[in-house]
């Protein structure tokens, strides 16, 4: 004990905290000036490849930041040097740690959900009861495989991270009751409230089970989709909670928006009375957290009458738009306001949208309709390019998670079109009222010098004609945009409206992945390079916007402002493009085997009975059932049967040429189309094909399986004339053969 005083002595700085107790006992205020700590603890879980550790000393705990990946076990002394950092609660950004010895690990602490979701256990061990809802596996950056399992308490939900990646023993887990004991910590909104409950698990041992499942979740009966509410029993003992704040947001039927100096709550209610933004209301509402994000549900709403406005924070993209754990000063929920130019403006049934650029960075500004109305408001006008204040409500985008580090794409809603302030009209505008300004001029002018005044004229006449084709050719690429046209002519259209802008000076497109689009100089070296990014709304950026330039020229402000235009349109016509071909595969082709589906069987087989009957031709059309499907599923399992579904596919395609077409018809039923094809004994040599390619058994996950198929085939015009016909006589004859016993 001697020897451990001193070397704590030894490694503690003057003025240093050299007991967790006393670091614990710290404010956030006092952590955030970096106090020097030098103490001893145990280790109770380590994650060293994501630097990580939670130390104890009796009952006291503490979160800690380690300086390098090394992994510790749990019973390890250690001496930690480093500073206190603010955070939820004080933690330790750890400089230097030294191992001392091993002692047995602290004895965890049997926690219920109410204590650890008000943190009163934080980075204790602890052990918890709950019923094992969901497990899977999860993979760091760096490749580490590891369980994550959802928990159900008698108080609530909690998560727990199991430094384990055996798959099987966690599927094993699900619906059992287990005590489970790891390092109590919490999530975080981006303001550093806490939004649930996580342990930190060293291993499977630390997960005993106290009662299996009654039986495999793979081997309970099919509930149809339309009835799976008969199983729905939920008993929820949350106590209604009561809050108070200014009414910044008011969507009547829908939510409200109450702010309380840095604090501020989406609260979700069917109220539709009325209700003042600015006025100071209670409500009351049952709480409830999502993906980090806090809310208040079912709630009441009593407005004081109260005036007491907020005026909108001032913030940047960066602020908005991103946040770190050592920083927590997010604006979700907040009011805030934002300056942007308008990049583009859409119309909604629902909502109008204005997608704003920022910094570098896009979002979007909403205004939703008020439910209710039989006529949509008139949609405030806002020329492109004009400059806007925008205040609202900072929401970040459905779906996204809050991670620490990460960029969150956000959105601002809109009170009302009052919150869409203009700052700065677009140059076009500018340019207009300055032209008629100098046309006034001149005609005063033109009486002392008529030559000198005509020759000017002619200038800014011709100044108005480029500015105006720059505004024809740019709303022309916006229609090109909504109208789908191919993705290729669009950037090639805007590197051609930068070339103009610019003095016909060459410039080029490189998508990011992807072709390089426009007029690129084959010798670079003979001239003067200036590029722009074209932004993403989240991730690495869409690529690059290039001009090649004179290099005798002094860089101009027109060059950045053209390319800024360019890299605005680029990122819309790219964001919009992949949602489209997205949203269009997804309609046409099987997710589980990536072949066509049905919708784009039927589109394909019209229109060959049209070409058919146009050239007189004949096309052939198989029609295919795999053996005793039902029965791999029953032994093998859903999955296994999946599984199989992938192999069959592959290879049936493996048998077709290459203007063949396999579709999935749902189930274990397929159909192949064969457009090109001179008679019968054509496609009849192919359906020999796809029989014998199921010859060969399949390897599934280490179970072999046996497959067969039925195939019958029908000709185009013999065996029918409609597709209705065809279908009949491909079915017929595939049930034929199943009959007889294939």
């Amino acid at each position: 004990m001697v020897i451990g005083m001193a070397v704590v002595a030894l490694a503690a700085e003057p003025g240093s905290r050299t007991t967790l107790q006393a670091i614990r006992t710290l404010t956030n205020a006092e952590a955030s000036h970096a106090t020097p700590v030098a103490f001893e603890a145990t280790v109770a879980y380590s994650r060293g490849y994501e630097k990580q550790l939670f130390v104890q000393d009796g009952a006291v705990a503490l979160y800690v930041r380690t300086p390098t990946t090394t992994q510790y076990a749990p019973g390890d002394r250690v001496l930690i040097s480093g500073v206190t950092q603010a955070s939820f609660r004080p933690i330790v950004i750890g400089s230097n740690i030294t191992l001392l010895h091993h002692d047995p690990p602290p004895k965890p602490e049997p926690a219920t959900f109410n204590e650890l979701i008000r943190a009163e256990l934080d980075a204790r061990l602890v052990t918890v009861h709950a019923m094992v809802r969901a497990a899977d596996i999860v993979v760091d950056p760096t490749g580490v495989r590891s369980g994550h399992l959802q928990l159900i308490t008698d108080g609530g939900h909690i998560e727990a991270y199991i430094d384990s990646g055996d798959e099987q023993a966690l599927a094993s887990l699900l619906d059992a009751d287990v005590q489970i004991t790891g390092a109590a910590a919490g999530k975080f909104d981006d303001k550093m409230q806490q939004t649930g409950v996580v342990l930190y698990v060293s291993s499977l041992q630390n997960v005993k089970i106290l009662k299996r499942a009654g039986a495999s979740p793979w081997s309970l009966p099919i509930t149809p989709m339309d009835r799976i509410l008969v199983a729905y029993d939920i008993r929820d003992f949350t106590p209604r909670v009561r809050v108070q704040g200014t009414l910044t947001y008011y969507e009547p039927g829908s939510a409200i928006v109450l702010q309380d100096g840095a604090k501020s709550l989406w609260i979700a209610t069917h109220t539709r009375e009325p209700l003042q933004i600015g006025d100071r209301v209670d409500a009351t509402g049952f709480p409830d957290a999502h993906d980090r994000l806090l809310t208040l549900v079912d709630g009441e709403i009593q407005d004081s009458h109260v005036f007491q406005p907020i005026a909108p924070h001032p913030a940047t993209w960066q602020q908005l738009g991103f946040w770190s754990s050592n920083m927590p000063v997010g604006h979700l929920y907040d009011l805030v306001s934002i300056d942007g130019q308008v990049v583009t403006e859409v119309r909604e049934a629902s909502q109008d949208e204005y997608v704003l650029a920022a910094d570098g960075r896009l979002f979007t500004a909403i205004y939703r309709h008020p439910p209710g109305t039989d006529s949509l408001p008139a949609m405030k006008q806002i020329p492109i390019g004009t400059k806007v204040r925008v205040s609202g409500i900072c929401m970040i985008v459905e779906s996204s998670a809050i991670n620490p580090g990460e960029e969150v794409p956000f959105n601002i809603l809109l009170r009302s079109f009052d919150d869409l302030a203009v700052t700065a009209k677009p140059p076009l505008l500018n340019l207009s009222n300055l032209l008629i300004l100098l046309v006034g001029l001149l005609l005063g002018l033109l009486l002392v010098a008529g030559a000198r005044g005509w020759a000017l004229d002619r200038k800014f006449r011709g100044q108005t004609a480029e500015l105006a084709y720059i505004e024809r050719r740019r709303s022309r690429i916006l229609e090109d945009i909504n109208n789908a046209c191919p993705l290729a002519e669009i950037v090639e259209q805007i590197t051609e409206l930068v070339s103009f802008k610019l003095k016909g000076a060459p410039c080029w497109c490189k998508i990011a992945d992807g072709a390089q689009l426009g007029n690129c100089p084959p010798k670079l070296i003979a001239f003067r390079v200036v590029q722009q990014e074209i932004p993403a709304r989240s991730g690495p950026p869409h690529g690059i916007v290039f001009a090649a330039l004179d290099p005798l020229t002094e860089p101009r402000p027109i060059e950045p402002e053209a390319l800024t235009m360019a890299t605005a349109l680029s990122a819309l016509a790219i964001e919009t493009r992949r949602l489209y071909t997205d949203l269009r595969r997804r309609s046409e082709f099987d997710l589980l085997t990536d072949t066509h589906n049905r919708f784009s069987l039927d589109k394909r087989l019209d229109a060959l009975i049209a070409e058919a009957r146009r050239t007189a031709g004949i096309f052939g059309f198989i029609y295919i059932d795999l053996d005793q499907f039902k029965q791999i599923n029953d032994r093998f399992g859903h999955h296994a049967g999946d599984r199989f579904l992938q192999e069959v596919a592959l290879r049936m395609k493996r048998q077709l040429r290459t203007h063949d077409l396999l579709a999935r018809q749902g189930g274990d039923e397929f159909a192949v189309l064969v457009p090109v094809v001179r008679s019968r004994a054509e496609v009849e040599e192919i359906a020999v094909r796809l029989e014998r390619c199921l010859d060969d058994p399949f390897d599934i996950e280490g179970d072999t399986i046996y497959g067969s198929a039925s195939v019958g085939i029908a000709l185009y015009p013999e065996d029918g004339e409609t597709k209705d016909a065809l279908l009949k006589t491909a079915d017929a004859a595939m049930y034929k053969v199943k009959h007889a016993g294939r």
